[in-house]
């Protein structure tokens, strides 16, 4: 036995050729005049630089890919509209990060990147679990594979209305609530309704029959307190690349902003996202390399895989040691989310604002794949074996800043509660020949056992103080610290000893708290157009839940006992130079991660087998380098490249075996990338050019098992259609 990782290898040569076209109108009619009131009104948090939080419109400029601005909190690197709208229409802003900025890395099986269980996301060696990740304030939790505690951003939002994206690499700010985050913090706005009523249409077409559209209705200013929204739909249908089936995807948005005249604004959104697709197999490395990549699920030829679950196998099966886990019939899930909120940004006084965010989601899944190592009581050699899911996240924050001579300081306090539920169905497939097989995405009806269900309730506090201190024009320090409690009760509510095996499953209750996780970061403009940064953050991250025989405490078949959570701590310094024509920026950093908690996966990849345990402390030590070059308007030329050495500080024992990890590199994640971006645009037309390369990446701890590294390259051009003629002429008649 070895200890091993058992990801789903996402593909990593996935084209798609497609092509797009959009349309955007607008009433010209001239705004109404703004009153005295409207014109002194000013943003929550209004300093030299915009704060993290203010308003997004979809007339905001574009800042340079690599670009960073000042804020209180350290440095940040934004991702905005203009940079989003170079990639495909719909395309993951994960995806679109990684292509865009030095030290992330993103993989997905998918083009659009939209697969949550395939995807894999890593900011310096932290996976999108071990980040803190917000909407509009709204923690959207841990939610990389199945939602248990969050939403991931490809179902918060449809990715047109994003307005902007800021990273930080270090420790990440204060204010990112979040009991997720080691170390970095992705915070995303959404686009603000814009101030003249019209619309947008964005229409593509692809190979593999590959469909996306999106409409977008805008109202305008609607009254003269200024009152607006939008409501816009997406719907995004592609067959797989490889194997039958199709992904399917459709998506709601709507949002309410009212303005408050000079003290501020209320604002108000729901989202709706439904996902519905046939999965790609899980393959194993030894798959890819005696059978290839292109191995998928039998689906739909029935008879090959009941054949398979009876030991007759494909040609080419025999040559794996477990060929009955090679392919199932099929895999698929569906999801339904539903996300709403309510913010409010008042300036209470001209030095004293107040923010607030208060927020419910609701989610349900199932996550069906066929299990051929148990029969059908029809006595088919297989069954449909579904997880159905259903979480309730209810949640507030409350924020207040005071400026007062050269300090800015702010305060605030978030409490969530997070209800999860999970429960593994059986349900019976036909003997061949006598009935038609069970679809991968439902409806799931009459199950003939439930192996386990688990519920879990978990309430989460967070508080943080926090001074942002302009020693001098040139020299600003920012210090505070957050605390934070959360604890998550429950585990196994049902278990079948027939089909666990088990007599018992893991039930209990575990508490992550500290009271002081420090955060100071140092900006010096020494010359004009040049600036040092440091920071330095301590983290901590929540125990994690899920169901059973996953990576977490009540994922294995006993609980641990004293267990410590996880802890960082994340150093930065950095070079950053900006002028008109050249953007640069340098990062060195270092993390001492402490109590690293991972499982050690044996057996099948349907009947894998989990112990969770500490393997100790890790090492990670770093570098990134970016630089944007604009010699000619409208052309932007964007290199980076980025170093990672993270290893593991002790070897690991387990079942008595001895495993000598110390010094191995962390699974996953590349210790090389190298990533370049040509764009150009003159008028309505965009080309962009995009290159990655991704080194090497361990699959195992013992670095054993690897995949090697690879480059991917896109090349897309737009051209953006603002009137038509004779459709706007129609539309305006209609407005009147």
């Amino acid at each position: 036995m070895r200890i091993v990782l058992l990801p789903c290898l996402a593909a990593t040569s996935i084209s798609m050729l497609a092509v797009s076209a959009s349309y955007a109108w607008a009433d010209n009619s001239p705004s109404p005049p703004r009153t005295n009131k409207q014109a002194k009104s000013r943003p929550l948090h209004a300093q030299g630089t915009r704060k993290a939080g203010s308003a997004i419109t979809s007339q905001d400029e574009a800042v340079a890919v690599v670009g960073t601005r000042e804020t209180s909190h350290g440095m940040e690197q934004s991702v905005t509209r203009a940079t989003m709208d170079k990639f495909v229409a719909g395309t993951s802003p994960l995806q679109i990060l990684s292509a865009t900025t030095p030290g992330v890395n993103f993989a997905s099986d998918d083009p659009f990147g939209l697969d949550t269980w395939a995807n894999t996301f890593y900011i310096r060696g932290y996976s999108q679990s071990q980040l803190g990740i917000t909407l509009d304030g709204i923690p959207l939790g841990d939610a990389q594979f199945i939602n248990s505690n969050g939403l991931d951003i490809n179902q918060a939002i449809i990715q047109n209305n994003i307005g902007r994206v800021d990273m930080s690499q270090g420790g990440g700010a204060l204010d990112v609530m979040s009991v997720t985050n080691l170390g970095g913090a992705l915070q995303y706005y959404s686009l603000d309704p814009r101030d003249k009523a019209g619309g947008d249409i964005s229409q593509t077409f692809g190979s593999n029959q590959t469909y996306r559209t999106y409409v977008s209705a805008q109202s305008g200013k609607l009254n003269s307190s200024g009152t607006k929204f939008y409501a816009s739909y997406a719907r995004t249908d592609a067959g797989k690349w490889k194997g039958a089936g199709d992904q399917f995807e459709q998506q709601a948005n709507f949002k309410i902003v009212q303005p408050l005249g000079r003290y501020g604004k209320l604002s108000g959104f729901f989202n709706y996202s439904e996902f519905d697709q046939y999965n790609y197999s899980d393959l194993s490395l030894e798959i890819i390399q005696k059978l290839g990549r292109n191995v998928d699920y039998f689906y739909p030829n029935y008879k090959a895989a009941y054949q398979a679950a009876e030991g007759i196998y494909p040609a080419g099966y025999a040559k794996v040691g477990d060929a009955m886990d090679v392919s199932y019939y099929d895999g698929g899930q569906d999801q339904r989310n539903y996300l709403s909120g309510i913010t409010s940004t008042i300036d209470l006084t001209s030095r004293l604002h107040l923010k607030t965010v208060l927020y419910d989601q609701q989610s349900a899944g199932d996550y069906e794949w066929t299990n051929p190592y148990v029969s059908s009581p029809s006595g088919a050699p297989m069954i449909q074996q579904v997880g159905h899911t259903s979480m309730t996240r209810v949640g507030g924050i409350g924020a207040v800043q005071y400026q007062i001579a050269n300090h800015s300081l702010e305060t605030g306090v978030w409490y969530e509660n997070n209800g999860y539920s999970w429960a593994q169905r059986y349900y019976n497939q036909p003997l061949l020949g006598e009935g038609t097989p069970r679809s991968a995405t439902g409806p799931y009806n009459d199950p003939f056992a439930t192996a386990y269900a688990m519920t879990f309730n978990t309430n989460s506090f967070q508080y943080y103080l926090e001074d942002s201190y302009r020693i001098l024009k040139t020299l600003r320090v920012h210090a505070g610290f957050k605390s934070m409690l959360t604890t998550t009760s429950g585990g196994a509510s049902y278990n079948n000893p027939v089909y666990t095996g088990q007599d018992t499953l893991p039930s209990g209750s575990l508490t992550t708290a500290s009271a002081f996780l420090p955060h100071v970061s140092i900006n010096w403009n020494f010359l004009p157009r040049n600036e040092l940064f440091f920071d330095f953050a301590e983290n901590m991250r929540a125990f994690t839940y899920n169901t059973w025989q996953s990576g977490n405490a009540w994922g294995v078949n006993e609980m641990p006992q004293n267990l410590k959570p996880e802890t960082t701590f994340n150093y930065e310094v950095g070079y950053r130079y900006n002028s008109r024509f050249v953007t640069g920026l340098v990062n060195l950093y270092h993390i001492d991660y402490r109590n690293r908690l991972a499982t050690i996966t044996t057996g099948s990849l349907v009947n894998a087998h989990n112990t969770y345990i500490n393997v100790g402390n890790m090492a990670i030590w770093g570098a990134d380098a970016g630089v944007t070059v604009r010699p000619l308007p409208g052309l932007e030329i964007f290199n980076s490249a980025s170093y990672n050495k993270s290893t593991y500080g002790q070897d690991v024992s387990s079942g008595g075996v001895n495993y000598p990890i110390s010094g191995k590199q962390e699974a996953g994640y590349p210790q090389w990338m190298y990533k370049a971006n040509v764009s150009y645009r003159y008028g309505n037309a965009k080309v962009n050019f995009n290159v990655n390369y991704m080194g090497k990446r361990y699959i195992s701890y013992m670095n054993d098992a690897a995949v090697n590294g690879y480059w991917l390259a896109s090349l897309s051009a737009t051209y953006i259609f603002k009137t038509i003629p004779h459709l706007s002429q129609s539309l305006n008649q209609k407005a009147v």
